[in-house]
């Protein structure tokens, strides 16, 4: 169970990445739409804290039976957490060799490539750390510096719609799935954004065919080995394992 001691950290992690992204607003050095896609995640993520943090003052909250496909939905969301480790280490170094430090509108500053390399790498290391709320940091500054890189893009989306799963907040899951979209509109043959969507989509009730279409687009796109393992248990589910 988390501790009110880690949501406080948490909420102070997030009240800082929001008012380092207002500064930057205001100084010119960060664009009115990534800041705009910056605010709504964090608004959507202390909402949520705030939330549970009431939850934990509130002991005297009956606790209700859930129903059994609540238990269900429960034991996906374990699986998506424990898959969240995995796909960004196995497909990190299929997206970070072309992607880290440009853009697709073109080649970024020296020095500003270098800061992406770094976020990107310091992020790489959260992730294999299990600290998604530093990775997600490192990700939003990486967004604010390229607004068009694809691993940033990705990975944040991808954890945004774990969260988002985990503590049953539709508003984060929808939010994580348009960042995933996002990626894919940018970088519409690179296989690896197209993995993650279908997963999210396998996980989500009534879009297995989105999944299905999603599956096919990566198989076409000639995934790596590393991708088509992770990809291999959910092309069995649907019957696209060849």
């Amino acid at each position: 169970m988390t501790s009110r001691r880690e949501i406080d950290d948490e909420v102070a992690l997030r009240e800082a990445s929001l008012a380092d992204a207002e500064r930057e607003l205001a100084a010119g050095e960060l664009a009115a739409d990534v800041f705009s896609a910056i605010e709504a995640r964090e608004r959507l993520a202390l909402a949520a804290l705030s939330a549970r943090r009431s939850a934990l003052e509130d002991p005297l909250e009956p606790t209700r039976p859930r129903p059994a496909r609540v238990r269900h939905a429960r034991w996906l969301v374990v699986g998506l957490l424990a898959l969240t480790l995995a796909l960004g280490l196995v497909l990190w170094s299929s997206l970070v060799p072309r992607q880290a430090g440009t853009s697709i509108t073109g080649s970024l500053s020296l020095g500003r490539a270098q800061r992406i390399t770094q976020l990107l790498t310091e992020a790489e290391g959260d992730v294999a750390a299990a600290n998604d709320v530093a990775a997600l940091a490192a990700y939003q500054q990486v967004l604010a510096l390229d607004p068009t890189n694809v691993v940033a893009l990705t990975q944040s989306g991808w954890l945004d719609f774990s969260a988002g799963s985990a503590d049953h907040d539709a508003a984060l899951v929808s939010f994580g799935v348009s960042m995933l979209r996002r990626a894919i509109t940018v970088a519409p043959r690179d296989p690896a954004p197209r993995l993650y969507y279908a997963i999210a989509a396998i996980a989500t009730p009534g879009n297995r065919a989105l999944a299905r279409t999603e599956l096919r687009v990566f198989l076409a796109l000639g995934p790596s080995p590393a991708q088509r393992a992770v990809a291999s248990p959910y092309l069995r589910a649907l019957g696209l394992a060849g």
